[in-house]
């Protein structure tokens, strides 16, 4: 048996031997996913619409925004003064406008790869309705108005998921396969940062890396990464069809009660370990799983080729592996809570970060704000751009699809 039939998501598990073969990356099919519910007496798309309320309103998004700038000005503008900063401040009239114009190539390199991982995971491939509307255009406008909600209504990058989220269900994806795929989405793209800080804390801490190699830089984030790598295998060993077992075990009457409780609370896991499997199943077949690996790894290069460039500006000489570790420790901070989508936290981490590892601080504090400006500040306006050309295009999704409704019930009242 395969892993994408024991994870269930292409299908029932236990099919006969009609049934295709789920084992490597296959194309979507739009078909109703197994144990997906609907809770009974809610209305669905009323609710994903209702979450993503505050973005359909131009005002508040405005304002929000305006917020946001003023957050961020005291951050980047007043603290270095307070804190003793302002040399490092004025080293920005220095800094080489070539540079700067090669940071910003990686920056767009970045999100396009970014968009090549969207569509390796959620589009499938062949003739299908899903890949149609999945096209290159329609990744952008979800991939940068999903960047662009999850720093504006931060929460942990909520907004974004959510809207992302919204979208997929939009283009006719069933809730189980969007959040099975978004959880492999996700796997995929933080497989590749875990495995990075693992990877290039071993070649630092070596000596097959030049650079300084702190203990606590170098060996505890490998450790932690490599915890968590396995964590998440353990995940994928939860069987795909663990609700099906405890709801076949409430329907025994032995248990009834517990039983359905039990099942109700393994969706979250059983989705989880789907989504898991399904990354797994991208990494092992290279081949059907190209575009997403392409895109994962992509995504995390050109970052490092933004912040790469912004040290150049600065006339820095950063060893390749004090920036590649640098970078991934750095952006560990991302899991420190902020107000406004890691002003200030993401920031002061990677700061930190490359203090650890020996870097002169007059040198570090312009090229990481470069580097925020050009990874986080410039995407915004598009994203929000973008987020409104998304609802244009969910409404075109919507009125073919009537107009094809319309036109089948003519023809079968024709016939």
């Amino acid at each position: 048996m395969s892993v994408r039939q024991r994870s269930g998501e292409g299908g029932a598990a236990g099919r006969g031997p009609g049934a295709p073969d789920h084992g490597t990356v296959a194309p979507e099919q739009g078909s109703q996913e197994p144990f997906e519910h609907d809770l009974p007496g809610l209305d669905t798309e009323v609710i994903e619409e209702q979450r993503l309320a505050p973005l359909a309103d131009k005002r508040r998004v405005a304002l929000i925004v305006v917020g946001f700038v003023v957050f961020a000005v005291a951050v980047y503008v007043l603290l270095p003064e307070v804190v003793g900063l302002e040399d490092a401040l004025q080293r920005f009239e220095q800094g080489v406008w070539y540079w700067l114009l090669v940071a910003l190539a990686f920056t767009v390199a970045g999100f396009a790869a970014f968009g090549a991982l969207f569509r390796g995971i959620f589009a499938g491939s062949g003739d299908t309705e899903l890949h149609r509307r999945l096209d290159v255009r329609t990744s952008y406008q979800i991939t940068i108005a999903a960047f662009a909600a999850s720093k504006i209504f931060s929460a942990g990058g909520a907004g974004g998921i959510a809207l992302m989220y919204w979208a997929l269900r939009r283009a006719g994806m069933t809730r189980r396969r969007a959040a099975c795929r978004m959880v492999a989405f996700n796997a995929v793209l933080y497989s590749v940062y875990l495995l990075a800080l693992v990877l290039f804390g071993v070649l630092l801490r070596s000596d097959v890396l030049s650079g300084r190699h702190p203990f606590a830089g170098t060996v505890v984030p490998a450790i932690i990464a490599a915890i968590v790598l396995a964590v998440v295998g353990l995940v994928a060993l939860i069987p795909g069809d663990v609700e099906r077992r405890l709801r076949d075990l409430s329907r025994s009457g032995r248990g009834r009660r517990s039983a359905r409780i039990a099942a109700r609370l393994a969706t979250g896991p059983a989705v989880l370990a789907t989504g898991v499997r399904t990354a797994i199943d991208y990494l092992r077949n290279p081949k059907q799983g190209a575009l997403a690996i392409a895109g994962a790894i992509g995504f995390w290069a050109a970052n490092i080729g933004t912040l790469w460039a912004a040290f150049e500006a600065f006339g820095g000489d950063v060893p390749l592996g004090v920036l590649v570790q640098g970078f991934f420790v750095g952006m560990l901070a991302n899991l420190i809570p902020s107000p406004a989508g890691g002003i200030g936290s993401l920031d002061a981490g990677m700061i930190a970060a490359f203090f650890l590892f020996g870097v002169p601080g007059d040198l570090v504090f312009p090229a990481v704000l470069v580097y925020r400006v050009m990874a986080f500040w410039l995407p915004i306006p598009p994203g929000v751009v973008a987020y409104f050309q998304l609802r244009r295009t969910v409404a075109e999704w919507r009125d073919g699809q009537g107009r094809y409704t319309i036109q089948s019930e003519v023809r079968m009242e024709a016939t």
